[in-house]
């Protein structure tokens, strides 16, 4: 290395890595699904992907919604087409709100 800038640089690059790793593997490791056992044996393998992926591109967790399943709508487009003319003001609950109770 030419300076120490790019020695700092460098080090940084690594650990940011090998912290994105460990954090793939403990995710990996607390799930304890079957293909996760070659993560947890080679860690390596967790350094450019997510470990909960399955790499289907069909599967509606993974995928992208509006090329694999066009026949439902996104959250986006559910929050869009809402009716706003009817107040939905509750608590997390489901009960209303003591203004609402009285009326």
């Amino acid at each position: 290395m030419s300076n120490e800038l790019a020695k700092f640089m460098n080090s940084r690059r690594r650990h940011k890595t090998d912290v994105k790793v460990a954090r793939q593997v403990k995710i990996a490791k607390a799930h304890g699904l079957g293909f996760h056992d070659q993560v947890i044996k080679q860690p390596h393998r967790a350094a450019k992907h997510h470990v909960m992926d399955c790499g289907n591109p069909g599967c509606y967790l993974c995928g992208n919604p509006r090329k694999t399943h066009k026949d439902r709508l996104t959250a986006q487009e559910k929050r869009l087409f809402q009716d706003v003319e009817k107040t939905t003001d509750k608590h997390s609950n489901g009960l209303t709100t003591k203004d609402d109770d009285e009326n």
